[in-house]
């Protein structure tokens, strides 16, 4: 009998090569994170190795994208006391993304760095709160910090010279800063302080580059200014590289434009002359300026812009009841809340609280934000206003920047 020939021995295959996201080319790579939840999501990718973050920070147009569907998040609130004690922070609380629980707790927000000559009483105020940076100004010291909890950044400079109140043909009676923040260098800022006085108005600037303050004195008087007032402009708001202060009586603002460093006036709807606790003014997401105004449970929402004969106005866009998305918000009656106050408008996102504080210091209020774009409103969280609200948002990290600008 025949035997049977053995079966043909199988060719060694060549090993599959492995693919893993390494292997992802970098468009591939920004789409997958186009998808991430939220800004601390992207920066804990980023983080996870060198070529992640070469991968957004190489990517302007990524950084567009991105911040356009996840806007940067609200981390907490800080609250400034009328004393020396240090500003305290409470952070918003979202299960659903453990991301930015992380960034809250990693965050100094008990800003640990920033030096007091009193342990007890620091003396510490916050002026204000953008692009990730506390202003904060010591009248005790005669400094001025620009603090980053998140990245610990810190930098100490004293207040304006003694030069600066004298523009204002004596005592400087009140002193507004904002920090302005470089989009085409990361890291560097300007810092601009005014104050008014016997219805002048004078402006010093600071810059991080020469370490110098640079006066500035206006000596047009202001319109339907009356003699001797002593705090005739309200505390001021930053939109969009400018910056605004309501007239404690009249129907109009003060504008300071930081890239020319001029000032001007422009007008005020006629009903809120004089009802600056009623309104606030701020930016649209578009960073174009709004006034946003709460009686009754509604919001008024104004935009300027130019009409058809082009010119500048301000022009009522929206009325928007509150009531009943307030009541599914909180669960509470309209008797208890009082009404809403309006805290701030960044970005097209209106920070509000309602009234119980302000009729009863140990009743809580509720602390809420609607959005103007997509008209949603949200709860924040539930406390005594015992302070001077602050939002903290985080900002894009400098370190996710390339030398090609900012997001």
């Amino acid at each position: 009998m025949a035997s049977s020939s053995p079966p043909a021995a199988a060719k060694p295959q060549a090993p599959r090569s492995r693919t893993t996201i390494f292997s992802l080319g970098e468009d591939l790579l920004l789409e997958i994170f186009l998808r991430l939840p939220s800004l601390p999501s992207l920066v804990r990718a980023a983080l996870a190795c060198r070529a992640f973050a070469a991968a957004v920070r190489s990517s302007p147009a990524f950084r567009r994208h991105f911040v356009a569907l996840r806007p940067p998040p609200l981390l907490g609130l800080f609250f400034d006391y009328d004393g020396t004690e240090m500003p305290s922070f409470r952070p918003v609380r979202r299960s659903s993304d453990p991301d930015l629980a992380a960034a809250a707790r990693g965050a100094d927000v008990f800003l640990s760095r920033v030096p007091g000559h009193d342990d007890a009483s620091p003396g510490w105020q916050i002026a204000e709160c953008h692009s990730g940076f506390l202003l904060l100004l010591n009248q005790s010291t005669d400094q001025i910090a620009v603090y980053n909890p998140l990245s610990r950044a810190l930098d100490l400079f004293p207040t304006p010279p003694d030069e600066f109140s004298s523009g204002c043909r004596g005592k400087c009676v009140y002193m507004d800063p904002f920090l302005l923040c470089s989009d085409e260098a990361p890291g560097s800022f300007r810092v601009v302080s005014v104050c008014h006085g016997k219805s002048r108005l004078c402006a010093a600037v600071f810059s991080s580059g020469t370490r110098e303050w640079q006066i500035l004195r206006w000596s047009k008087p202001a319109p339907g200014q009356p003699s001797g007032k002593k705090y005739w402009l309200r505390h001021g708001r930053q939109v969009d590289g400018k910056l605004y202060w309501s007239h404690t009586k009249q129907a109009y603002k003060v504008v300071l434009d930081t890239t020319t460093l001029q000032f001007s006036f422009i007008d005020l709807p006629e009903h809120l002359m004089g009802k600056g606790h009623l309104y606030m003014v701020g930016g649209a997401r578009d960073g174009k300026p709004c006034i946003v105004s709460a009686a009754d449970f509604t919001l008024s929402v104004w935009f300027r812009g130019a009409d058809a004969d082009g010119v500048e106005k301000w022009t009522l866009d929206s009325v928007i009841p509150l009531e009943e998305e307030v009541l599914q918000a909180t669960k509470g009656s309209l008797d208890d809340h009082g009404d809403l106050k309006v805290l701030a408008i960044l970005d097209g996102i209106v920070y509000l609280s309602t009234f119980e504080t302000f009729v009863d210091d140990s009743v809580p209020c509720w602390y809420l934000f609607y959005c103007l774009e997509t008209r949603k409103l949200e709860r924040i969280f539930h406390k005594k206003n015992d302070g001077h609200a602050h939002p903290y948002v985080m900002a894009w990290p400098t370190f996710l920047v390339g030398n090609n600008g900012s997001p």
